[in-house]
């Protein structure tokens, strides 16, 4: 590896690509992107394609050194980001989003190479980053405050808002490019700095994206990006510096809650987008055929690995039977493949590991009386596939009905009254989002209501917009990314009182 950020050293193992594919593997920096420039590392992090189990490349590993030497870049770039007017952070924003789109085709392949979801999956979601760079940069220059007479009289309050200061972003594997745009982007149009650490498993699309940072004008020093294999020995002394002021973290409910312990210590801003449990009703006065779309988009999106993915999906009884069968049949249809495939709707999971959770979660609830209508097996292919599955009668007991899933497994029980339904589809400790299906617009209402989620879809499979405020209760976070509340996150309120 050199200093422009070119790989080398894992060649002859690397993965046999084509030549499309080779080249926009190598049209990713790999080195360590700290203070405006690409670094090297005495220590290679392999990334491998989970269609294969082969490496693509290999980035720069980063020490904790490194990490401190990013929040120190950051740390003396933040007066004058703050400093800088909002429009022209705002013209930086959009440059990003008009860039992502020109190199969709490039930055999609890079993503399903690394990560393995399906092109058109892929190109989906570079268009998703794109668009939280347009919307914040609309959020930059509508940043306001207030004015108010003292109820005493004599005195006058101003109300302003100001970035927190440099921050610490920890993105997932499942979505590498859009949870990092959803993130860094209020955080720069807010005035904040910021240190990004992406997951080991999927640096390459954050990499590529904060070389298209750089290009869009977004001065050294404000984006930092620090790959890494080893997050705890990085992420701890960044926590502990109070120069850091801001963690913004997506991932696990159990990594979550180890963070908070840290950043309680310097009492840090944190906003936590964690894991969830999400239920998914269907009543028995719903559109079937939209229920078994709405259920197909939030179950397989991203081949199940998505935390807003439908965990337990509940029939009302009368139906229960007619909706299994044609969600197995959508379910069967769906081609398997690498992802770069023509035609491949489920790609690979993310590595052996999660095809090994996915197999014992499967196991365990036909164990305890789950039938299998579909799949149910792993694959004797190459790189770490599971089919499509489709599980009826799952009882409350099973293991996948309290754990996030995090594969092709939709798992189906049975209910018989909407209170029985809410009180199901509440009790767990996650709280991220759930999904009704029903013609009742009484009903509708009712349950939304009921339910315990920061989000909810009636009569639809995906929640995720850059324009809604997206977030849980309960164990699965706090705070919201996106909408109008999404810049929020990265501001402080100071109240200035004017004698008079």
């Amino acid at each position: 590896m050199d200093e422009s950020g070119g790989s080398t050293g894992l060649r002859e193992h690397e993965a046999p690509l084509d030549a499309a594919e080779r080249a926009a593997i190598d049209s990713v920096p790999k080195g360590l992107f700290i203070d405006g420039t690409w670094r090297d590392s005495p220590v290679a992090l392999p990334v491998l394609d989970p269609a294969t189990g082969r490496t693509l490349c290999s980035v720069a590993d980063a020490r904790p050194e490194d990490g401190l030497a990013a929040l120190t870049a950051a740390t003396a770039a933040q007066a004058d980001w703050a400093r800088t007017p909002p429009r022209t952070r705002a013209d930086i924003l959009i440059r990003a989003h008009h860039a992502l789109l020109a190199d969709a085709d490039r930055l999609a392949l890079v993503m399903t190479l690394e990560m393995g979801k399906p092109l058109p999956e892929a190109r989906g979601e570079i268009a998703y980053a794109a668009e939280f760079f347009r919307w914040f940069a609309e959020e930059a220059v509508r940043l306001d405050g207030g004015y108010l007479p003292a109820p005493g009289g004599g005195s006058r309050f101003l109300v302003t808002r100001q970035p927190v200061g440099p921050s610490l972003l920890i993105t997932p594997w499942n979505f590498p490019m859009a949870m990092g745009a959803r993130k860094i982007a209020p955080a720069l149009a807010a005035g904040c700095t910021c240190v990004v650490k992406p997951a080991e498993q999927t640096p390459l699309s954050m990499l590529a994206l904060a070389a298209i940072l750089a290009e869009a004008g977004v001065p050294a020093g404000v984006v930092n990006v620090v790959s890494t294999a080893d997050p705890g020995a990085l992420i701890a002394p960044l926590i502990a510096d109070t120069r850091s002021r801001k963690l913004s973290f997506t991932g696990s409910t159990a990594i979550g809650k180890l963070l908070l312990e840290q950043c309680a210590r310097t009492v840090m801003r944190t906003s936590m987008e964690l894991g969830g449990n999400a239920p998914l009703l269907v009543f028995d006065d719903a559109d079937l055929d939209e229920a078994v779309d709405g259920a197909l988009a939030a179950k397989m999106r991203n081949i199940g690995q998505a935390c807003t993915a439908a965990n337990r999906i509940l029939v009302q009884r009368g139906v229960a039977g007619a909706f299994a069968e044609r969600l197995a049949e959508s379910m069967a249809a769906l081609p398997m493949g690498r992802g770069t495939e023509p035609g491949v709707v489920v790609g690979p999971l993310i590595d052996a590991d999660a095809v090994a959770k996915v197999e014992r979660l499967v196991a365990d609830a036909t164990g305890r009386g789950a039938r299998v209508l579909l799949g149910g097996e792993a694959t004797d292919r190459p790189g770490t596939f599971y089919p499509p599955t489709v599980l009826t009668d799952v009882p409350d007991d099973a293991e996948l009905c309290h754990t996030e899933i995090f594969g092709p497994v939709a798992a189906i029980g049975t209910f018989d009254t909407e209170d029985e339904a809410v009180t199901r589809a509440n009790d767990t400790p996650y709280g991220l989002v759930a999904y009704v299906f029903t013609e009742n617009l009484r009903r509708g209402l009712r349950v939304c209501e009921a339910l315990e989620t920061g989000m909810v879809g009636l009569n639809q499979g995906v929640v995720s917009n850059p324009a809604a405020p997206f977030g849980g209760v309960k164990e699965s976070g706090l705070g919201r990314e996106g909408g109008s509340v999404g810049i929020d996150e990265f501001l402080e309120i100071k109240y200035i009182g004017v004698k008079v």
